[in-house]
């Protein structure tokens, strides 16, 4: 099977994550989407993070109505750091004979040389989904000197670009600016009910 890994703390998932997802899915053709909800990213220390069940349970809510999304549990069910060399680790082991495709944005990319173990992260992905080409010849052979063999295993994506992330959701509610169609009509309930982000 071709599996899709897309990790994240999804502080609120929202539909650039789900298109992402199924452009993926399209383009990669691959059997399904992991979506990877990290407890406490090594990168966000000292950040202020909503409870993981919370998240957790907005992303349920999110892909719920997709049969080629799941969500995985690799990153919950164990203790912090979470790094996704780790993580690809664990899913080498559960999933030993399909092929592991890693999701990602162009500046996750740009990024990943500082990533913990970096190298090793690489050598478990059998290749890497990357969504939307931003990055330049010149960029790609800077990533290619510090990651041998990462131009190999990168694909580009195309979709509708949308200038959205998490962040600017989290700032929009709390401002009580429009945010409702940035998410799916079940997180946005959640989001409302569970009054989240007001503060």
């Amino acid at each position: 099977m071709l599996i899709g890994i897309l990790g994240g703390t999804f502080d609120p998932p929202h539909i650039g994550h789900l298109i992402l997802a199924a452009e993926a899915v399209h383009q990669l053709h691959l059997n399904t989407v992991l979506f990877v909800v990290t407890p406490f990213p090594p990168h966000k220390r000292g950040w202020l993070i909503s409870p993981v069940e919370d998240r957790l349970r907005m992303v349920q809510l999110a892909i719920e109505q997709n049969a080629d999304f799941q969500i995985s549990r690799v990153d919950i069910d164990r203790p912090s750091p979470h790094y996704a060399v780790d993580s690809m680790n664990i899913l080498r082991q559960q999933f030993p004979h399909d092929n592991l495709i890693y999701l990602m944005g162009a500046d996750s990319l740009r990024d990943l040389p500082t990533w913990h173990q970096a190298n090793q992260f690489l050598s478990r992905c059998d290749g890497i989904g990357v969504m939307q080409r931003s990055l330049d010849d010149l960029e790609m052979q800077n990533l290619e000197q510090q990651l041998p063999g990462i131009r190999s295993k990168v694909t580009w994506l195309t979709a509708p670009r949308f200038d959205i992330s998490s962040r600017e959701i989290r700032e929009r509610v709390k401002m009580q600016a429009p945010y409702r169609y940035f998410v799916s009509e079940k997180v946005f309930q959640y989001i409302v009910e569970k009054g989240l982000y007001r503060n």
